[in-house]
């Protein structure tokens, strides 16, 4: 039945609430705002990101390549990956302005994920390097890439974790774990390795990486190490790192040891490579490694840690555990072939 007033007219349709109103606008505006961050950044980078194509020796010949690069300095310096560059010497890079420059690899570290190219001709326009460090959980990233071929491509999402490891390494050479690696549910490919994950302000956190699969993103972190990387390729054309000859896997200390050291586990030596720097000082399998110059040593990723090119060559004192005792012995760290 329809409700009439006094005067036989039937009410105009009541408004919403005003509280309804409000909710609905402010999801509006925080989706514009979402829109005009991620946009702004698009705008702000897109310049700066590269097309790679490379062509790269293979077992049965010759084989093109693609994935995404970084401008980081006016005079031509590109970062990538390690990977999208492995097995070639040049490439082409193209960047959305439709700048197209045939590119020189300058230096490639497999260890780190991370390589150095040189454009031949041409002013790039340069992306700032910021620091992962200051990221949270939750924070908006925009990755722009090249996935699949598709160029100057835009993904946005969040942080979805922080602290994450990603096993790298050349095919058939060592391996290594990349430390503090960025998770995000931005939408990574095939293609995307090398590019940009950018935070809202416009600055480069991480340098993507495909590696881990379709569906799951991950980005090698802007930090000290990384600038480190970065810097030495320049300079040098790779990078060095020191090494211990020996397979370890953590282990709990024994109790009279932990409580007098203060610590409760170590890294036990699985396998000691014949002729290396922990067998040439006798460490032997089954020695519980606590300590190396100095430093506490709990798992795999504090020893690799330790090797940095400064204790190449150099005797360095190494604390185990063998058979209930406490032992200090000598060890001249090899630099990694």
């Amino acid at each position: 039945m329809t409700n009439s007033n006094s005067n036989g007219t039937t009410p105009a349709p009541t408004s919403l609430p005003a509280p309804e109103l409000d909710a609905a606008s402010d999801g509006l505006d925080a989706l514009d705002a979402y829109s005009r961050t991620v946009i702004s950044v698009a705008d702000a980078l897109g310049d700066s990101v590269a097309n790679l194509q490379v062509r790269r020796r293979t077992r049965r010949g010759t084989a093109t390549g693609a994935g995404s690069g970084v401008a980081i300095s006016s005079d031509g310096f590109i970062v990538t990956s390690a990977h999208v560059i492995e097995g070639a010497r040049r490439g082409v890079a193209s960047f959305s302005d439709g700048r197209e420059t045939q590119v020189s690899l300058v230096g490639s570290d497999p260890l780190s994920d991370l390589a150095v190219l040189r454009a031949d001709g041409g002013e790039l326009t340069p992306a700032r390097l910021g620091d992962a460090a200051s990221l949270r959980v939750g924070q908006l990233v925009v990755a722009i890439g090249n996935p699949q071929g598709f160029a100057s491509s835009v993904t946005a999402g969040v942080v979805s974790g922080l602290g994450r490891s990603l096993p790298v390494g050349s095919r058939g050479g060592p391996r290594r774990l990349v430390e503090n690696v960025i998770q995000t549910d931005a939408a990574l490919n095939p293609g995307n390795s090398g590019g940009a994950l950018v935070d809202g302000a416009g600055v480069v956190v991480g340098i993507n990486t495909a590696l881990a699969g379709v569906g799951l993103g991950l980005a090698v972190p802007i930090n000290d190490a990384t600038h480190s990387v970065i810097s030495t390729l320049i300079r040098e054309g790779r990078v060095r790192r020191a090494v211990l000859g020996a397979a370890v896997a953590p282990r709990p200390l024994p109790p009279a040891i932990a409580q007098r050291l203060g610590r409760r586990g170590g890294v036990a030596l699985m396998q000691v490579i014949e002729g290396s720097p922990a067998q040439r000082a006798g460490l032997a399998t089954g020695d519980l490694l606590v300590e190396l110059d100095g430093e506490p040593i709990a798992d795999a990723t504090d020893l690799q840690r330790l090797m940095v090119d400064e204790r190449i060559g150099r005797e360095v004192e190494a604390v185990i555990v063998r058979a209930a005792r406490q032992l200090t012995v000598s060890v001249v760290l090899d630099e990694l072939a």
